[in-house]
């Protein structure tokens, strides 16, 4: 008798990923759908278990927060970072541009 197809197993018609990264992603998605599955029908393992109760905690939750505010702080500092370089490059073009015009010269002056 064939045995009935559930959805852990691969089918045909799902395409191989292109890059590592789609392809791990793939196999995330497989790895929690098992953990599901095997959590659902009362067979999943004492880790398995104990991985989901851990992204559960307060303690992971606040962990999660910190990280998050992390990443909104360091994106923050490149922003301003960015924003000072713009700013040095403003400086030295309107130093340039005065010392064009009071009549000194520069050294790009003398190339062309």
């Amino acid at each position: 008798m064939p045995r009935a197809k559930t959805s852990l197993e691969p089918t045909s018609s799902k395409r191989k990923a292109i890059t590592p990264e789609v392809r791990e992603q793939q196999m995330i998605s497989l790895a929690v759908n098992l953990a599901e599955s095997q959590l659902r029908d009362g067979t999943a393992s004492s880790q398995t278990i104990n991985h989901y109760l851990k992204l559960g905690s307060s303690k992971e939750r606040l962990e999660q927060e910190i990280l998050e505010k992390n990443k909104e702080l360091i994106d923050a500092k490149v922003e301003a970072l960015k924003a000072s370089k713009s700013m040095v490059e403003l400086y030295d073009e309107a130093i340039k541009a005065m010392r064009k015009y009071t009549g000194h010269q520069t050294e790009e002056d003398y190339e062309d």
